[in-house]
């Protein structure tokens, strides 16, 4: 595999799948889906939205150190 991952969502791109979209600047960005792509542009949040792998790992990673307060 590529080793490629969607700038938005986390998830892995794929060989040839995708698009690659490269900013002014210069800052290069990968999208899995015209999904990700539109709420890129959107100016979403990928932490706030709950499909995202990106938000179910901050997710985990905020419930274990409840969880292991509670057993102590």
């Amino acid at each position: 595999m590529d080793g490629k991952k969607c700038s938005f969502c986390g998830n892995p791109i794929e060989p040839g799948t995708g698009k690659m979209f490269v900013r002014s600047d210069g800052s290069v960005h990968f999208f899995c889906s015209s999904k990700c792509e539109s709420n890129m542009t959107l100016g979403r949040t990928a932490r706030k939205l709950k499909w995202t792998k990106r938000a179910k790992a901050g997710k985990v990673e905020k419930e274990k150190p409840k969880s292991a307060e509670k057993s102590s």
